[in-house]
């Protein structure tokens, strides 16, 4: 079920494995999607996609100052390809591969489950039956079970694909993270903070993004909106011409669903944005073939396997104890960002990207095996100052008791 990125992965994959696949989806599957997708170069050249990307830059920077001195105004290199998907050409590419399988336009009313096989009861009263049904359709879906740990932490973000009176970053450039403060004021600094997203499309175009990286509740897309012009204007940049709105809303921190559900899922339905960065792309990727193989292999080993007992087989290989572990470390570090001021997370982030590259691109893009990945966050706490190492311990809150 389902008709994004996530959805287009796993139907690919499953259709490559040889089983007999149809999607149900709200819209057809060549409907353009809305957002768009980054990833590190060197990720999705280790995927064999990299001539799907639309743009790609090595000129790829930081504005955080250096870790001690705040105000620092010299960017950080992070010497690191960054590539902006060709959403068209991946989405083509994806579609290609799912040959022809057939496309159900209905919206998914209720499901209910029979033993051996999956009922999807539709709004337009039809009815399709299943050995195993996969939800894809995003973290949104009403159909997945999973505990309630309180609010949920989203990432928001407010963009702009335009023309602007002078050029926003400098030609070639993309910018990670922005949190220069300078167009705030002394009470806006004391708010949840957000940084600049930005980068050079060429031929005078740039995309400039206002993001908070995760709050509870979420900072608004006006108030987003409103920090991206203001930044924008304090460097004396007007906006020209709007050719896109980007308008970006979703969680950082969901739950993982209940693994004993006879619903499967991908993507967002099954948790899979990375608590700490937001990124999901090269995660449904790279695990899409796994699940589709394990499901392969579940049904020409034992023909007779009912939905329960092949969506049990599907969530051990998406969510292994390792990925679990992993997730909830993450977890635990983005709740402990999400209590630092400005001040404290830039200093963080400063320190982040001075771990050796190949340590943080690994983090970001959750590759790191379980062991590497503490190993990495310990040496983070190692480098970080006196004032980041108590907030990582205590939360921010806390930890301003004790200074």
């Amino acid at each position: 079920m389902g008709a994004g990125p996530a959805a287009l992965c796993i139907v690919a994959e499953l259709v490559e494995q040889g089983l007999t696949v149809k999607a149900l989806a709200a819209h057809a599957p060549n409907q353009p999607w809305p957002n768009t997708y980054g990833i590190w170069a060197e990720e999705v050249e280790s995927l064999g996609m990299a001539s799907l990307l639309g743009h790609r830059w090595s000129n790829t920077v930081s504005y955080f100052g250096n870790g001690v001195d705040i105000e620092g105004l010299a960017p950080v290199q992070h010497q690191f390809d960054y590539g902006l998907f060709d959403q068209e050409a991946l989405q083509g590419a994806l579609l290609l591969r799912c040959g022809d399988v057939s496309w159900l336009i209905e919206t998914a009313k209720k499901i209910r489950f029979l033993g051996s096989k999956t009922e999807v009861v539709c709004t337009s009263g039809n009815v399709y039956r299943a050995r195993v049904v996969i939800d894809a359709i995003g973290h949104k879906s009403t159909f997945i079970r999973r505990p309630n740990h309180g609010p949920v932490a989203q990432q928001a973000a407010y963009g702009v694909v335009g023309r602007f009176t002078s050029p926003p970053v400098e030609n070639g450039q993309f910018v990670l993270m922005d949190f220069r403060p300078d167009h705030l004021s002394d009470s806006e600094l004391e708010e949840p903070p957000s940084f600049l997203y930005a980068m050079d499309f060429g031929k005078g175009v740039f995309f400039v993004e206002e993001t908070s990286l995760a709050c509870a509740p979420p900072l608004s897309w006006n108030n987003l909106r409103r920090r991206l012009y203001a930044r924008l204007s304090n460097r004396g940049i007007q906006v020209k011409e709007v050719l896109h709105e980007e308008h970006c809303l979703f969680p950082m921190n969901l739950p993982l669903p209940d693994r004993n559900q006879s619903l499967l899922a991908f993507g967002g339905s099954a948790s899979m944005v990375h608590p700490a960065s937001g990124y999901m792309v090269g995660a449904l990727l790279r695990r899409a073939p796994t699940l589709a193989k394990q499901l392969a292999k579940a049904i020409a080993i034992e023909p007779a396997l009912d939905s329960e007992a092949l969506a049990k087989k599907g969530w051990q290989v998406l969510w292994t104890p390792e990925l679990v572990q992993r997730h909830r470390l993450y977890q635990f570090g983005l709740e402990r960002l999400m209590s630092f001021d400005e001040s404290r997370l830039r200093n963080f982030f400063a320190t982040f990207f001075r771990l050796p590259r190949e340590d943080w691109s690994g983090f970001l893009a959750n590759t790191l095996p379980l062991s590497r990945l503490v190993l990495v966050m310990l040496r983070l706490f190692a480098m970080s100052n006196w004032k980041v190492r108590i907030g990582m311990v205590l939360g921010a809150s806390k930890s301003k008791d004790q200074t």
